[in-house]
């Protein structure tokens, strides 16, 4: 009996199985790569038209709008067409997608992507390699470790650091504070037991704590509730008026922790919160953890643009004392969601996210020195994410790309500027970084001259009313956050086309929607529940 015919091909069987050719006739191979280069290239004809005409960042479609268009596709009736799909791809989707790399922009962490990167997300899709073991991805995988490598040299780390990718900030907090934690764990478990009275990890688990500040990213207190802490667990740390950590503050909770017998397993230093772009004091942050003992984490998901900053990167000094780093590509190294990567000083200390399975990563391929990506990473199947990068230093270089960051800092400086002397705004801080958080107040006129006696909640409900109206309008998109129990409105820049006349217009048109609202019947009516004070 022969076992070499597929029973589909089989001369002696009914026929094919039905809907087998069509199916393989999708599969990219090598009878197939003539029809992958015109898909793609039909593909990339669309959205490069598309974005060549787009003259505003968003439409201003509503949920309730485009809901409809979305639901009315029957999934189970295929077009069978590439191009009927892109058709219809440009309806649902391209139409009223928000386009990030339009000047008027200016709404969150979102930055325009080169096109170096584009071409490695191209390649990378294709190829399709899984970075979690050397047997599916071999050069990915080293090439993956030269990136880490380069970066970590930036950052100061030393010979002993290393890490690994991860699909964002988020995730590389997670696994910092993962690894914080069993550091942690140990040590205790260490003292305890040559003071002869072991403590098991589940009871030291509930004193740990995390201090980290009022302004760093709420993902820290989803990786304290993911890893069995609870959200109770991590301490804010008050800010001061530029909205960086206290070290006084700090030093005051270290000590009370120690008094009170709960161990801090982390201390949390920001460089680029996400709210105000600021840079917590590293140095003297990393000065205090030296004396405590006390794990040292620095989240620059947003201000790792300064590694590659030939006029700010002393912005960062003191990060390389940190046991960990954050650092996401995709905001200010100008690449494609997801490129983020967690660093460490000490690579002995990834061990802790490290698990052995014999159809994956068995021990005896440690043994032989291979290397494989799954033993310091939190997930199994990866994208090979880090090739946007590689391309994008092999064909722009770290200067380029530092020099984009630049711009988009020295506008947000200009953008303060601006904006302080206006009347109309109020600053809350001027920026370290690209982010602006201001709120309109009203500007005196002769129907308004007592403007500046506005009450609070009514202009929470213009500077509200003014984002969404803009966004509605399409012409531009901004952010909104509470400050002080008062809602702002936010600029996030990472646009280096975005001019100062661009800015100057929207914030024109941000105050002229807070007008026409306070001048009509709806200022009356409270629409929006007063922020509470955080």
């Amino acid at each position: 009996m022969s076992f070499l015919a597929h029973p589909a091909e089989d001369p002696s069987s009914s026929g094919p199985i039905p809907g087998a050719a069509d199916g393989r006739a999708h599969l990219f191979n090598d009878r197939t790569a003539e029809r992958y280069r015109r898909s793609l290239a039909d593909g990339v004809g669309l959205v490069a038209s598309t974005v060549a005409r787009t003259t505003r960042p968003f439409t201003g479609v509503t949920p309730a709008e485009l809901a409809p268009e979305i639901s009315g596709v029957d999934l189970d009736r295929p077009l069978g067409d590439p191009a009927a799909a892109l058709d219809e791809l440009e309806r649902v989707y391209l139409k009223d997608a928000v386009y990030f790399h339009h000047p008027r922009y200016l709404a969150h962490l979102n930055c325009p992507v080169v096109i170096p990167a584009l071409l490695g997300e191209a390649v990378l899709s294709a190829v399709n390699s899984s970075l979690d073991t050397w047997d599916q991805s071999a050069g990915g995988t080293l090439i993956e470790r030269r990136l880490i490598d380069w970066t970590a040299a930036r950052l100061g780390l030393g010979e002993a650091a290393d890490g690994v990718f991860t699909s964002g900030g988020t995730q590389s907090n997670l696994h910092a504070m993962l690894l914080a934690r069993d550091e942690a764990c140990k040590l205790v478990e260490k003292e305890t037991a040559a003071a002869g009275a072991p403590l098991p990890k589940p009871r030291i688990l509930p004193r740990l704590r995390i201090l980290a500040s009022q302004a760093s990213h709420f993902s820290i207190a989803k990786a304290a509730a993911v890893l069995g802490l609870g959200y109770e667990a991590v301490i804010a740390v008050p800010c001061d008026q530029d909205r960086r950590m206290r070290t006084v503050a700090l030093a005051r909770e270290l000590d009370r922790c120690r008094r009170e017998g709960l161990v801090v397993m982390a201390v949390v230093a920001t460089a680029g919160t996400t709210d105000f772009g600021s840079i917590d004091p590293l140095p003297e942050i990393a000065d205090l953890c030296e004396r405590a003992g006390v794990w040292l984490h620095v989240d620059a998901a947003y201000g790792c643009g300064l590694l590659v900053s030939r006029r700010r990167r002393h912005l960062l000094d003191g990060i390389e004392r940190a046991d960990s780093v954050t650092v996401d590509y995709h905001k200010s190294f100008f690449q494609p969601v997801s490129s983020s990567a967690v660093l460490v000083r000490d690579r002995t200390t990834l061990g802790h996210a490290t698990y052995h399975a014999d159809y994956l990563n068995p021990a005896r391929s440690a043994e032989r020195l291979i290397p494989n990506q799954v033993d310091k990473s939190l997930q199994t199947t990866r994208r090979f994410d880090a090739l946007k990068l590689w391309l994008t230093l092999r064909v722009m270089g770290a200067d380029a790309i530092g020099e984009l960051f630049d711009e988009v800092v020295d506008r947000a400086a200009e953008a303060w500027r601006l904006l302080d002397a206006d009347p109309r705004y109020e600053v809350v801080t001027r920026p370290q970084l690209s982010t602006l958080v201001f709120r309109y107040t009203g500007a005196p006129s002769a129907a308004r001259p007592d403007a500046d006696l506005l009450d609070p909640g009514l202009l929470d409900r213009a500077n509200l009313h003014a984002r969404e109206a803009l966004a509605a309008s399409g012409e531009a998109v901004v952010a909104g956050t509470v400050v002080d129990g008062a809602h702002h409105l936010k600029f996030t820049l990472l646009n280096p086309e975005t001019s100062l006349g661009d800015i100057a217009h929207v914030l024109d048109l941000l105050a002229g929607h807070a007008e026409r609202y306070l001048s009509s019947s709806e200022a009356a009516v409270p629409e929006f529940p007063r922020a509470r004070a955080s």
